[in-house]
């Protein structure tokens, strides 16, 4: 079979990967052609445009590369007719990807989403555009069927990937990692300023202006890959580290984090790293989301599967220095460390059993045989 993957962002990558790894184990003979990332290439196939390129984030920014979007969903409207796959996989990404399964659908070939939109937290008028245009939906997180049953639309829950590639991370000798990355002794505190130089601009300077109220402790950055390492530089005093393309490992030797809200919320919790999360964005974006979203509590993805408060949010006017220093405090103190990993440990129970990857190519495979018969 001809599979037409779809990802626009560096989880999307992660992702993608995994569910390639896993068509290859159900059909031996699939072929590939997708947008995505150095992950996803390393499966094999063709990778006709690299997310870094696709990276716009806020009403603003959007806007002004709206040209650049709009020859995207040309080309890649263009390119789907020229490869005449069998299917075509989304991954996340709705801004893009919705725009694109009318058009597949209407064209006679048959549609998956693996990963949900956040239609939830707002724009749920758009679950009439998956309805119409998505054959199958295979969604992460637990209560995502239960919104997609209240609009009558039968989903798949496959469980969330992150269990999978974090169930696969190797033995990491410590000792090791501190030299390679010319690391202290001293307790770690990770950041994770975001994948987009739009969020990174926003939120390091930020989270690096309380680091001399922790003199005991090495703040380190964790540098995204899609990123080059220069980038970092206009923020930084002499002595702050950046590690490059290892977010996981670093998390697994750090005693905190200080995250910006996305899937790394999450992917910090699953490893057990006591975080504080972060959003800020420019004041019009900000003021447009807040007018749309309407239905949820939280921003982070650990307090909406908890649905609770877990994790504290400092989100735009409440990210100052002073909050962050207090709340940094209460997270590296030993007694809220250990009530932050209870926590964590019903979260992975909520996130069901691993292997999201293989179940969702076992659907798709099946699905694709019926329907090529």
């Amino acid at each position: 079979m001809k599979y037409y993957i779809i990802a626009g962002e560096a989880s999307g990558d992660l992702h993608g990967s995994n569910l390639m790894k896993s068509l290859k184990k159900e059909d031996p003979q699939a072929d590939f052609r997708f947008w995505g990332g150095d992950l996803m290439q390393a499966q094999g196939g063709v990778l006709v445009k690299h997310y870094k390129d696709m990276a716009f984030m806020g009403f603003r920014e959007v806007v002004s590369h709206l040209g650049t979007i709009l020859g995207n969903i040309k080309f890649c409207k263009k390119d789907i007719l020229q490869y005449q796959p069998d299917c075509v996989i989304f991954i996340d990404y709705p801004g893009f990807n919705l725009r694109i399964c009318e058009f597949v659908k209407k064209a006679g070939i048959r549609t998956y989403y693996y990963i949900s939109p956040q239609l939830w937290a707002w724009k749920a008028g758009r679950v009439k555009i998956i309805q119409r245009f998505v054959d199958k939906m295979f969604v992460i997180l637990p209560f995502e069927k239960d919104f997609y049953a209240d609009y009558h639309y039968p989903v798949d829950f496959v469980g969330h990937p992150l269990l999978d590639a974090l169930n696969d991370l190797p033995e990491l000798n410590e000792k090791k990692f501190r030299q390679e990355h010319d690391l202290t002794q001293k307790p770690i505190i990770a950041l994770l300023p975001g994948s987009r130089q739009q969020e990174i601009k926003k939120m390091l300077a930020k989270m690096l202006s309380i680091e001399k109220y922790f003199p005991d402790y090495e703040f380190v950055i964790a540098g995204a890959p899609s990123v080059e390492t220069e980038f970092y530089q206009q923020f930084l005093s002499s002595h702050v580290k950046i590690v490059s393309g290892q977010t996981y490992n670093l998390l697994r030797i750090s005693q905190a984090a200080l995250v910006t809200s996305g899937t790394a919320t999450l992917e910090t919790a699953l490893l057990d790293v006591p975080e504080v999360v972060c959003y800020k964005s420019s004041r019009i974006s900000y003021e447009i989301a807040k007018r749309l979203i309407k239905h949820i509590s939280y921003i982070s993805l650990v307090n909406l599967i908890m649905d609770r408060l877990v994790v504290t949010e400092l989100i735009q006017n409440d990210l100052s220095a002073e909050n962050l220093k207090a709340e940094l405090k209460k997270i590296i103190n030993p007694e809220q460390a250990q009530k932050l990993k209870t926590d964590y440990a019903e979260l992975r129970h909520r996130l069901g059993a691993s292997g999201a990857s293989e179940k969702t190519a076992e659907l798709i495979t099946e699905d694709l045989k019926i329907f090529s018969k």
